[in-house]
């Protein structure tokens, strides 16, 4: 009898020490610096993101937030740093649409495997993209584009953040739908894209806010539409596409944080509820809304779902278009 319960103090033990393991790495973690890792440049909205979100962890976690700019491959050179990194949640990638949901129908082969190779942890905002010409271009409305581009023949060009953004695939599916053609000129990232619209170096872009209001307010960019159903507070007074008569072509841009598959689920719990904490905070959504960014947050799950869902409509839209980068 000594014995058996000798057994079983042992398994009980055990099963305690087990169900307490995961709570109490989440509480050990993070025991060093934490490195976010953009996918783009200083000044992009993601850049944004994860400045405002590392001054609010660092404070939260009591170790630095650590941003790193590692800009290139539309997108897919940074993400690929977070999937190759030590899976232990010091190594989170600020990943987008671009190099997550869309690459995988682009290219053959890929550096990492989104599916296989990261993990959603949350989603950190989403926002449409914005049709923006130069203010030479003698337009005014979606549709006065879309005819001067008519008449342009396929002279038109645009810019994007990058090859396979959402930047570039929204204008590819409004030329497709409306019959047009145009030429495309990648940059990395979203502030290039924007100033080469505002030096004349390109005629539009499609991009988000951020990068463009400050040529907008230097009378060197003219926003025309909103590549969603809403229009969100800060761009009140735009028109959505929908609006200039051009239907099916809605897009955001949305971004999350990623760890590298096999990160304990302790750690990516905690992450995600203190950067659902961060979110909720006044300051950032102050911030966020002023730079026509809309703050989500959620659980993991809600982000797999986003995830999971944009890759199946945009893998349709790919192989409409026809657009292989490889």
């Amino acid at each position: 009898m000594t014995q058996r319960r000798t057994l079983l103090a042992a398994l009980l033990g055990s099963l305690l020490a087990a169900i307490a393991a995961p709570a109490a790495l989440a509480q050990q973690w993070p025991s060093k610096a934490v490195h976010i890792v953009v996918p783009a440049p200083a000044g992009s909205s993601l850049d944004i993101i994860a400045r405002l979100l590392s001054e609010k962890l660092k404070d939260r976690w009591g170790q630095a937030v650590v941003v790193d700019n590692k800009a290139g491959a539309g997108g897919m050179l940074g993400v690929d740093v977070a999937a190759k990194a030590p899976p232990d949640g010091y190594t989170i990638a600020l990943g987008f649409n671009g190099p997550i949901a869309f690459a995988p129908f682009m290219y053959r082969k890929m550096p990492y495997d989104p599916g296989k190779d990261l993990i959603p942890v949350v989603m950190t905002t989403s926002q449409p993209n914005v049709l923006a010409v130069n203010a030479n271009l003698p337009v005014k409305t979606t549709q006065e584009f879309l005819a001067w581009t008519k008449e342009r023949a396929g002279k038109m060009n645009y810019s994007s953040l990058g090859m396979g953004s959402s930047s570039h695939l929204t204008m590819e599916l409004m030329l497709n739908e409306t019959g047009l053609t145009g030429t495309h000129v990648p940059y990395n990232g979203s502030p290039p894209a924007a100033l080469a619209v505002a030096q004349g170096d390109t005629d539009a872009t499609f991009t988000t806010a951020p990068a463009l209001l400050n040529h907008v307010k230097a009378g060197k960019v003219r926003l025309l539409a909103v590549s969603a159903a809403q229009v969100p507070e800060s761009l009140k007074g735009l028109p959505t596409l929908a609006d200039g008569g051009v239907k099916g072509v809605e897009s955001l841009a949305w971004n999350g944080l990623f760890v590298a598959a096999g990160t304990p689920e302790a750690i990516v719990q905690k992450i995600n509820a203190d950067v659902n904490t961060a979110l909720a905070d006044a300051q950032i959504k102050s911030v966020m809304d002023a730079q026509g960014l809309t703050v989500v947050g959620g659980t993991q799950a809600d982000f797999r779902k986003v995830v999971d869902a944009e890759m199946k409509r945009w893998g349709a839209v790919i192989q409409k278009i026809g657009l292989k980068l490889d």
